[in-house]
């Protein structure tokens, strides 16, 4: 059975010496609680595990504003303008905005002066394979079987969420470190063949 959630994370607004707009952060933070308001709206608090995102497809995850379908889209894994990076944090998100986009400059500026701040992630899980602990009324998401958007947002679930900006010399590194992934995670295929 699958259920659509949202999380929440933290965010920041960089630019590097070509004037790209480059946004920064976490949307996903493993073994982080959402915020107690979450808890009283729903009754439960919600944890995602290290490995929940071991088997989800990020080929085509776009990058939203408080995930509206309403808004122009901000950036998208398919179009090479967002990577998304699981490493033992969480999932870092890097998204190269557009200059020529009013709605991108708008988000951007609001990244950058801090008046927004935090992340988000919308999600389908297998609940099957959540945990529930009944003592602190907490599920621990073991297994998103879809990752529907990364959004900036206004107010999250997880506080400790992030968005930031960046520079073009980190985007590059990003590239690096998500190639290394890559090349191991096909190296454990191989060895486990």
């Amino acid at each position: 059975m699958e259920n659509k959630y949202y999380g929440l994370a933290n965010l920041r607004a960089l630019e590097d010496d070509n004037k790209q707009m480059i946004l920064e952060g976490y949307a996903i933070k493993f073994n982080q609680p959402t915020q107690p308001k979450f808890k009283e709206l729903y009754g439960y608090t919600e944890i995602i595990s290290p490995r929940a995102l071991d088997d989800t497809d990020l080929s085509d995850v776009p990058l939203k504003y408080n995930h509206s379908d309403g808004k122009v889209i901000l950036a998208r894994t398919r179009g090479g303008t967002l990577n998304l990076i699981k490493d033992e944090i969480g999932l870092k998100v890097l998204a190269v905005l557009n200059r020529n986009i009013p709605d991108h400059v708008s988000v951007y500026e609001a990244v950058k002066s801090k008046l927004i701040d935090k992340m988000s992630f919308g999600f389908f899980a297998d609940e099957d394979m959540n945990s529930y602990d009944a003592e602190s009324r907490t599920i621990t998401v073991n297994r998103i079987t879809a990752l529907t958007d990364v959004s900036v947002v206004d107010i999250p679930a997880y506080d400790s969420t992030e968005v930031y900006a960046r520079n073009l010399k980190s985007l590059e590194n990003m590239d690096k470190s998500k190639e290394l992934e890559i090349k191991k995670r096909k190296l454990k295929v191989l060895l486990s063949l």
